[in-house]
């Protein structure tokens, strides 16, 4: 897909081009603050845990993002992290939303690290934000223009707050969005089924089976990445 198809899409609209089956070479997965500040092991709030978030987190969440993660990888799809992390030890660089909120994770703190299930490797992009999506407080639409993403796969915690507003913004940047249902969590089931029940005009959503497939199923030797000639 190249951005002239889109630019050229009828006023009328046509709704089939946001049901694109995921490409590797176009498209990249946003694993969205599954960090140890939020999820982690020692970061349990009672109320959370009696709704069951870190119960869905390690039964559901953690093996639909190992098994995503290893697909992108296998077939050179970019695998993207943000995390909530300030620029600083204090967290004086932190949106007003953030410091009423009391949200905070200082620079190079355990609570930014990425949950070790899902760690990053040495290799991939991990980009810290102060602001719920990473869109605006970030560089990250020019990283992914750089990258010749068109599309992305989006992961992670909580699904009505952070994941949801990434999902629109990248929209609203021009990128065709999925929402992968069971690598998201939110802090009630009730929250999140009501957040996927909103996205629908933004995104497809799907689950991580079904994206692996559509990876499996757009991978292959005679096809390079947009920055790459034919494979010899």
């Amino acid at each position: 897909m190249d951005r002239h198809a889109i630019a050229t899409i009828p006023r009328a609209g046509d709704v089939s081009l946001r049901e694109r089956a995921v490409d590797p070479r176009s498209s990249a997965l946003l694993v969205v603050d599954l960090q140890n500040g939020q999820c982690g092991t020692y970061a349990r709030a009672e109320h959370l845990a009696r709704a069951g978030f870190y119960d869905r987190v390690q039964e559901v969440v953690v093996p639909a993002g190992r098994r995503l993660i290893h697909a992108c990888r296998a077939a050179r799809a970019e695998v993207i992290y943000t995390v909530i992390e300030s620029l600083t030890l204090d967290g004086r660089d932190r949106g007003l939303d953030h410091k009423i909120s009391g949200i905070f994770a200082a620079k190079g703190s355990w609570e930014a690290q990425v949950i070790e299930p899902l760690a990053p490797d040495d290799n991939d992009i991990v980009i810290p934000k102060t602001s719920s999506s990473l869109f605006n407080s970030t560089g990250f639409d020019h990283v992914l223009r750089n990258l010749g993403i068109e599309s992305l796969m989006v992961m992670g915690v909580v699904t009505d707050q952070c994941v949801e507003t990434t999902v629109r913004d990248g929209c609203d940047h021009g990128y065709l969005m999925t929402l992968v249902e069971d690598g998201c969590a939110a802090w009630s089931p009730e929250r999140h089924a009501e957040s996927l029940l909103g996205l629908k005009g933004y995104c497809r959503v799907r689950t991580s089976h079904q994206l692996v497939a559509e990876i499996a199923a757009n991978t292959g030797e005679d096809k390079p990445r947009p920055d790459e000639g034919p494979r010899s």
